[in-house]
């Protein structure tokens, strides 16, 4: 409970302005994300894919959270957050917001990427910009491979406005009637999303250039309309409501309610109107705002540029010069998994942690892959969350099955924007004999859990991985996470019986040593916070160290001002959204807010207590948000071997110590680039885990080089006798490293 306000002291409950708003805050993330766009430090295509991601950042933030509070202004009864704003007052504030950032993301464009790229020999050019032999082909191609294709619709009482899908391209075309007294015509072309928006051609002087497609069929629009007087022709794209509602416990199959859902989901209300260069735009974005029922005055975005420059990462997709690329890095396989008889009996000996992306995650799918294969592997379970489509555990889990072992995967249907993937890899999972489960009603299984069960001397024995990231080799590459393996006994129980919680809605009486949502973790992180709190108020050691996505639960947030008040010592790293407001006297001075932006994206959760001098650390699958505490099904485990602890504490203290991509946040919720004293050496953490990586391989073998290919000698069925196995570490096969 939040202490009585004492003298210096400001009261914590009840006021708003203790808050920062979800969806403003966000947004600063996406502002930090831009920022390395503009950052001249940072390797020229790597800038373009910064500005990449802030434009996909933007497309999903609208299709999910706009949407969210355009429906509450909808409603009688709206959700007000902490911070008091209203619905409306938050698609204001939003607007506002919006509105600067892409107008700087532009300004950032035009000034000074693209006449970067035109100094790197990549041009976007204009057909008219073409030379007249380059613009005759062009106008051959558009013939031959885009006009067939094209439909355009003229609006009338006839032909009422067509559905626009959700991101893609249209022409809008305003043209002149027969009497002049009638309102101009207008017509729209959908560009076609099937074929690519880049198009190839040469220009005297690149070595890379494109038109983009768009501008190639506005050249031809006269083709489609050639009675008509053109009055202009302008680019447009509409963003929808991407949601999805399910009603799980009216859907007798979740299944088959969410296949309908997804074939629903394309027609989702309009929440954004982005209009590009060209003529006649000004005189028809009311009928465009009408038509799709948008509000004009907030959700219309008029472009000084080609639409969504996401797309337009193309133009140097193949291009491999080093001098515009970040440093090449390969994963590093760790000593402890290089060439091994037996992973089994490396995890029996020690708990094993992997530090992605600067460790490989072969090893992950490796494991799985020698458990399918192993003949005494019983059973195999697993939650599945975004694997990715041709991803080698699927692979793996479909040959366990195949031959016959016990194997449960637990699918989440509902991982937003991955459903219809997800979908199709269950079925195909299921049709090799795997016991496919969706989860538990009404909740989101988020955990990252792996059990493997394996006979060993006539018993038992469990080996888990457990992780803060998905099981997806592809984004282990891009994300920062930590994934544990151990054979602790306490844990395989605890995780044969979160499994029995997530297959047959059994709860065990207690838990060993796993923190569960929703079944406790959010009162065990305000339990751990309120012990150090009574550290400081006794005079003891106490300190907070935190690393998360995001920081949103209100309760949490009044337990660390508490805390703060009493003494504690609070570092965060908040990646993304922080609600919480740091540095206010009396109330969250204490607390100090950094957020890392990087080449890799920061996703690991990781929690250090100094509970009095007997220090705990614990990694989670969970931010501290309302959905991870109440909706979802999450895990917080704690590190137990001493070693891997203080592995654990180097990369806190390595994360808090960065220089040289760390943001701090001010209680007015502005965030400011962390500035060092002239001189003072720089610390870029990201880089420390990859020398670091490195360095742990070279010490175990001088000769190994870069992060190789993950190797295990495979062992005969029937030869292992469940005693401990030592790695062959002198041998090395050719073309392993």
């Amino acid at each position: 409970m939040p202490i009585s306000a004492a003298p210096g002291v400001i009261a914590i409950e009840g006021d708003p302005t203790h808050y920062l708003n979800r969806e403003l805050s966000w947004l600063e993330f996406n502002a930090r994300v831009l920022a390395e766009a503009r950052s001249h430090e940072v390797p020229l295509f790597e800038r373009l894919k910064f500005l990449s991601i802030f434009f996909s950042n933007l497309d999903e933030f609208f299709m999910v959270r706009v949407a969210g509070l355009q429906a509450q202004t909808q409603r009688t009864i709206a959700e007000v957050p902490p911070d008091g704003l209203t619905p409306h007052e938050q698609l204001v504030a939003i607007s506002a917001r919006v509105h600067a950032l892409v107008d700087d993301a532009y300004q950032l464009w035009h000034s000074d990427l693209i006449p970067a790229l035109q100094r790197a020999g990549i041009v976007i050019v204009r057909p008219d910009e073409l030379g007249a032999t380059e613009l005759s082909a062009l106008d051959d191609r558009f013939r031959t491979d885009i006009f067939p294709i094209l439909t355009p619709i003229a609006i009338d009482p006839g032909h009422p406005f067509p559905h626009l899908r959700n991101k893609m391209i249209n022409l809008g075309i305003m043209f002149s009637r027969e009497h002049e007294a009638q309102e101009p015509g207008f017509a729209v072309i959908q560009v076609p999303p099937g074929l690519s928006r880049l198009m190839r051609v040469r220009v005297e002087g690149a070595a890379r250039a494109f038109v983009l497609l768009e501008d190639v069929i506005a050249r031809h629009v006269k083709d489609f309309f050639p009675s008509g007087r053109l009055r202009g022709t302008y680019p447009f794209r509409v963003t929808r409501n991407w949601d999805l509602e399910i009603d799980e416990e009216e859907g007798e199959d979740l299944l088959e309610t969410i296949q309908a859902e997804l074939r629903r989901r394309d027609r989702g209300n309009a929440v954004r109107l982005e209009i590009g260069f060209g003529e006649g735009a000004g005189t028809s974005v009311q009928r465009l705002c009408r038509a799709l029922k948008v509000d004009a005055s907030h959700a219309v975005y008029r472009v000084p540029g080609p639409l969504h420059i996401a797309d337009l990462i193309g133009i140097v997709a193949d291009d491999e010069r080093r001098e515009y690329r970040d440093e090449p890095f390969a994963p590093q396989v760790p000593p402890l998994f290089r060439d091994v008889e037996d992973i089994f009996a490396v995890i029996r000996e020690q708990d094993v942690l992997l530090h992605h992306p600067y460790e490989s995650f072969d090893p992950v799918a490796e494991f799985v892959s020698r458990a399918a294969d192993d003949p005494n592997v019983l059973a195999i379970k697993q939650t599945l969350y975004r694997t990715g489509g041709d991803s080698p555990i699927l692979k793996a889990l479909a040959r366990a099955a195949e031959s016959g072992k016990q194997v449960t995967a637990i699918v989440e249907l509902k991982a937003r924007f991955d459903e219809a993937s997800n979908i199709q890899w269950a079925r195909t999972l299921e049709q090799s004999g795997v016991q496919v489960i969706y989860g538990l009603l009404g909740l989101k299984t988020h955990a990252k859990a792996l059990l493997v069960v394996r006979r060993e001397k006539d018993k038992l024995r469990r080996y888990v991985h457990l992780s803060t990231g998905n099981y997806n080799p592809q984004t282990a590459r891009l994300y920062t996470d930590i994934g544990l393996f151990t054979a602790n006994r306490e844990i395989g129980e605890d995780m044969t019986s979160l499994f029995n919680l997530l297959t047959g809605y059994s709860a065990p009486p207690k838990w060993n040593r796993l923190l569960v949502a929703p079944l406790g973790l959010h009162q065990a992180v305000l339990g751990l916070i309120a012990r150090e709190e009574a550290h400081a108020r006794a005079g003891r050691k106490a300190e907070i160290v935190a690393q998360m996505n995001a920081l949103v639960d209100v309760d949490v947030i009044d337990a660390l001002y508490s805390a703060s008040q009493a003494g504690v010592d609070i570092k965060l790293a908040v990646r993304g959204i922080c609600c919480l407001r740091p540095g206010i006297p009396g109330l969250s001075e204490r607390i100090q807010v950094r957020a890392i932006i990087d080449r890799f994206l920061e996703h690991k959760r990781l929690f250090r207590f100094a509970n009095g001098g007997s220090e705990e650390i614990y990694m989670s699958s969970a931010d501290w948000m309302p959905r991870n505490f109440h909706r979802r099904v999450e895990l917080m485990i704690p590190i137990i071997e001493p070693a891997t602890r203080a592995r654990v504490e180097d990369m806190l203290n390595t994360v808090m110590s960065d220089t040289a991509k760390t943001w701090e946040l001010a209680s007015d919720g502005s965030y400011h680039k962390l500035q060092q004293p002239a001189g003072a050496p720089l610390l870029r953490s990201q880089h420390r885990f990859i020398e670091l990586a490195r360095e742990r391989v070279k010490l175990s073998d001088p000769l190994a080089r870069g992060g190789g290919r993950f190797h295990i000698l495979r062992m005969p069925a029937g030869a292992d006798d469940g005693e401990p196995r030592h790695r062959k570490g002198a041998k090395k096969k050719k073309g392993l490293l």
